[in-house]
Formats: structure tokens, sequence, C-alpha cells
């Protein structure tokens, strides 16, 4: 009897799954690290254009120096990616954060527009590279099967400083001189500067055949699904980032601050559920509903009758595109061999940056010929867009797309 109770006991412990720690010491590290620079390149996001306006310029060159930003960060991405299988993952992203240490640094400093562009694109170098790093790294660190799961949680860092970035700069740049803010900023770069170095990297993973050499290319080509879906989907941040901050002001709505602080706590509570759905049911679950969100906080804030809207479309574009990020990159990740997977961040995160840039851009001519609402006009048939090409793959290549 004691014989078929102790077999019975074994053979249940034999054959119940175990699941894999995410939350380890380097994994916690390293979502730290980034929680530091991205509270740092946060807190530029609305208040950057006023330091564009403090020197001068107008909404096209607003657009113009955040665009350069994100087109210089795009052209590095494929180097980093490369990079990362070839150099190693510390010497990325060590050399990145400390590339975008000294050009946040420098603003403090700056005396002309023509120069702020220059360090605009030596900081999209910076932001590049440790971004393409961070998340690699992160993705060494998460079992396979915890994937949407564990990015989920790793990006609640990035959200986490977007809770308190904008809304601490916009605190600051009231009190403080610019020189002041953005030296601060750039302290906080050294800070995740020095949390980097007490992770204890993973090796690059072998190659099949050592005798052959990691190919150089632009991008990792199982993860340019995912990515064209992101890139039509984050042309939206570039409108909010950019712009907000002014159209409200011209509105006269006040709050700006509590938008970034809600869609932030949004941003949260969808990372909670959000990769855990990934990780059971797959993209279908979570882009298009992610993508209806998105379109209605836009046409909430193409209406903005008052304060009680722009909450509300924090809110919605939180729960949004919290919920498409993190799955778009873990369907990217999980697409691509396990030795190109800096490549298909590279991928991923540059079609992000070509989203941010080109919203910025396109978006700064609309306000200047049509208004600051229209931007968000514009920005929900983005959307939109993304939506046919993700219903189109799905018809075309199955419910994996």
């Amino acid at each position: 009897m004691f014989r078929g109770v102790s077999m019975a006991i074994q053979v249940k412990t034999e054959t119940a799954p175990v699941q894999e720690k995410i939350w380890t010491k380097d994994f916690a590290m390293v979502c730290s690290a980034n929680f530091f620079i991205f509270l740092g390149f946060q807190m530029t996001l609305p208040t950057l254009p006023l330091l564009v306006q403090e020197l001068g310029g107008t909404d096209q060159i607003i657009g113009l120096i955040t665009g350069i930003f994100t087109l210089s960060s795009l052209l590095f991405r494929p180097y980093a990616g490369h990079a990362l299988e070839t150099r190693g993952r510390q010497f990325i992203y060590m050399l990145g954060l400390a590339i975008f240490v000294i050009s946040v640094g420098s603003y403090a400093i700056i005396p002309s527009i023509m120069l702020l562009f220059v360090m605009r694109m030596v900081q999209g170098v910076g932001w590049g590279l440790s971004t393409t790093a961070t998340g690699t790294i992160a993705t060494d660190l998460i079992p396979q099967a915890r994937r949407g799961e564990g990015m989920g949680y790793f990006g609640l860092s990035g959200n986490l400083a977007l809770a308190l970035g904008p809304t601490l700069g916009l605190a600051l740049v009231g009190r403080l001189s610019f020189f002041q803010l953005f030296l601060i900023i750039g302290s906080l770069g050294v800070v995740s500067l020095i949390l980097a170095t007490r992770i204890n990297y993973k090796k690059v993973e072998a190659l099949p055949n050592k005798s052959t050499t990691v190919k150089f290319d632009v991008f990792e080509k199982s993860a340019v699904k995912p990515s064209i879906l992101l890139f039509f989907v984050t042309t939206t941040f570039g409108g909010v980032a950019s712009f907000l901050p002014l159209y409200t002001e011209q509105r006269g709505i006040t709050g700006i601050e509590y938008y970034f602080l809600l869609y932030a706590l949004a941003l949260l509570l969808s990372r909670t559920f959000s990769g855990k759905l990934y990780d059971l049911k797959g993209h279908i679950a979570v882009f298009l509903p992610g993508a209806v969100l998105v379109i209605l906080a836009m046409v909430t804030l193409f209406w903005l009758p008052g304060s009680w809207a722009l909450y509300l479309a924090g809110i919605l574009y939180g729960l949004g595109f919290g919920s498409i990020q993190p799955a778009t990159q873990a369907w990217a990740i999980n697409s691509a061999p396990a030795n190109r997977r800096g490549m298909a961040n590279a991928t991923f995160f540059g079609s992000f940056d070509l989203g941010v840039g080109a919203g910025a851009m396109i978006f700064g001519a609309v306000a200047s010929s049509l208004g600051y609402n229209f931007i968000y006009l514009f920005a929900a048939g983005f959307v939109v867009i993304s939506m046919l090409i993700y219903i189109y793959l799905i018809v075309k290549n199955g419910r994996n797309g």
C-alpha cells in the first residue's frame, strides 16, 4: 500500500511541470539599469521641445529634432545587433550608455539649435546601442516558455520610468534652469551605467558551424512582420511625445503631467496580463484589441474637449500600447534563431525608432498646416493601416501570421 502511494507521489512529482524562474538577481539588475536610463530619457520628452522654443525653434524644428534622434538611432541598430553577436552584450551596452550620458549632459550648455541638432544625433547613437543591447540581455535571461510574461515584466521598468519621467521633467523645468535639469538627467544615466557593471552577462550563443562568421545585415527577416506592425502603431508616439504639451497649452487645458502619469499606470496594468495572454493565446489575442484602444485614444485627443478627455486618452493609450509592444517584441524574438536575437531586437527597435521619427516629422508638417488636433486624426489612420496589415497576415498565413 505504502509502496503504491510512494510510486503515485513519485509519478506526480516527475510529471509536474516546473516553471523556470524569471526574477533572478541579474534580471532585477538589468531592469533597474533600464529604469534609470528610461527615466532620464522620459524626462527629456516634454522638456526638450521647451528648450527648442527657448533657442528660437518652430514646430517643424521640434519635429526634425525628434526625427533626427530616431533616425540616428535607427541607423546604428543594425551595427548594434551584429556587434551583440560578435563583440558581446556588455561592450555594446556600456558603450551605448556612455554615449547617452555624454550627449544628454551636453544639453545643459547647448548654445544653438544647430549644435542641439548634432547632439541629438549623438544621443540617438547611444540610445540605439543601449536599448538594443538591454532588450537582448533581458531576453537572454528570460526562459523561452515565459518570454511574453518576462518581457512584460522587463517593460515595467521602462513604464515605471514613464510614470515618473515626464511629470518629474515638467515639474523641474519650472523650478530649475535647463543647465541644472540636464545635469540631473545625465546623472541618471551614470546610475544606469554603474548598475550595468553588476550584471553577469551570458555568453553569445555559439554558431552551429564554428568555421562560419556572423553575417552582417540590416535586419532579421523573421522579425519583419511584427516590426512592420509596430512601425505604424509607434507613429502615434511621435505625435504624443513631441506635440501634446504644446497642443494642450494652446487649448488652455491643464493637467498634462497627469496624462503622462495615467498613461504610464495604464501601461503598468496592461503589462501584468498582456505578456501572459501572449504566452497562452499568441499575438492574435492581443494585437487587434490593443490597436482598437490606441485608435480610441487618438480620436479622443483629436476631439479633446477638456482635461477629463485628456486623462481618458492617456488611460486608453496606455492599455493599448502596453498590450501591443511586449507581444510584438516576444513575437519578433521567438521567431528568430537563438544566435540572431540581437539582430531581431535591432529590427524590432529599429521599427520603433522609425515609427516615432516618421511620426514626429510628418506630424510637424501636419501641425503647421492643419493644427495640432489633426495630428491625432492622422495618427489614428496609421493604426488602422496596421490593423489591415495584421488581418491580411492572419488570412494569408493563418493564426501565427
